[in-house]
């Protein structure tokens, strides 16, 4: 307004026996004002609002989806030629190959799974809440001017006058040649995590009828979710009766989903109704991080998967098995504490 003000006076000054010719609030025109007849009449000349610019009936009537889906298959094709119908290499023939197929997130991927649509609880609360307690259960404190006790060299060099000892392989520690993984400080990037889960079933009715091999890849398959696979001995064993390359066990390996709803169904369901269970044994391990337990065959019979449908299982052959729990700890120490949140419990002389 105070530009159109100043605009007025200026004119009237340069003018000022006319009427002022340049008015600039009759210039602005706003959406609430009235429009003129010759604007009316664009507007009503809208091809929007003009009847006879629609698809006239006989056209809509003459639509026919089946006969043009028809003409089209004819023609060789439903859909017409575009990127949607590329198909990857069949086989991965090395990175220095021209053709390279695109990454498993790529839905034009063979090895592409939608998904995943909704978290199991388990992994949910693992986020949620597992991981943030772990990094405070794990943290070390060092007070202003006091830093980390610097471990020596894993490795020994030789000593000595000997001309064979320059240049040499150094040696490895005392003890024996076995390197023990290290444990780096636990920060966001290296939490522990669940790796995987292996179901595993030695069936010693085998040796005499395979059908106890039969019933507990049936068993192991319904409380994974996950085909077992037979695995054959390497040589015949006379004191047991074993032959050679004959089917004697079962195993089942799960990822994802189907290991946290195993996992989860354990500790929630199974393994509470065992009588005087006292947990897993604070010894297990591999100093890997890798733990393992074992049920028996009425353990077994515990699962919701083999209770609904008890009488489709024989009960002397229901087998029993070993769970190996994998995880991306270090140690023994870490990826006990993990299993302990996940509600794992473990009992006597805990060894790390």
């Amino acid at each position: 307004m105070a530009l159109a003000d100043v605009t007025t006076a200026f004119l009237r000054r340069v003018r000022p026996t006319g009427p002022a010719v340049f008015n600039l609030q009759s210039t602005c025109r706003y959406a609430s004002s009235n429009t003129s007849p010759a604007d009316a009449a664009d507007l009503s000349s809208s091809p929007f609002q003009d009847s006879s610019a629609c698809t006239p009936s006989e056209k809509i009537t003459a639509f026919d989806p089946a006969a043009r889906a028809r003409a089209l298959r004819k023609r060789g094709g439903r859909l017409p030629p575009s990127r949607y119908q590329y198909r990857p290499p069949r086989y991965d023939r090395g990175p220095l190959h021209p053709h390279q197929p695109p990454p498993p997130s790529d839905p034009a991927s063979r090895l592409f799974e939608a998904g995943p649509f909704s978290l199991p609880r388990l992994e949910q609360t693992y986020h949620d809440t597992l991981a943030s307690d772990f990094m405070t259960l794990s943290y070390t404190h060092f007070p202003p001017g006091e830093s980390a006790h610097q471990k020596g060299a894993r490795l020994r060099p030789w000593e000595g006058e000997s001309p064979y000892y320059a240049n040499r392989a150094l040696r490895g520690p005392r003890g024996g040649d076995v390197l023990r993984l290290l444990r780096k400080p636990i920060t966001f990037n290296n939490i522990p995590q669940l790796q995987g889960i292996t179901v595993h079933s030695m069936v010693k009715g085998a040796v005499e009828d395979s059908a106890h091999l039969h019933v507990a890849g049936m068993v192991l398959q319904a409380i994974t979710n996950v085909r077992a696979e037979a695995h054959a001995t390497r040589k015949a064993v006379a004191a047991f009766g074993v032959r050679k390359d004959q089917h004697v066990s079962v195993t089942c390996d799960l990822k994802g989903e189907d290991m946290y709803h195993f996992l989860s169904k354990c500790v929630d369901v199974v393994l509470p109704k065992i009588k005087d269970w006292k947990g897993v044994k604070g010894s297990s391990g591999d100093s890997s991080g890798n733990i393992a337990f074992g049920l028996t065959s009425e353990d077994v019979a515990l699962f919701p998967e083999i209770e609904v449908n008890y009488d489709m299982y024989p009960p002397k052959m229901i087998p029993g098995c070993h769970v190996i729990v994998h995880t991306t700890a270090r140690d023994d120490r870490d990826a006990r504490l993990l299993l302990s949140q996940i509600g794992l419990p473990f009992y006597g002389k805990f060894i790390n």
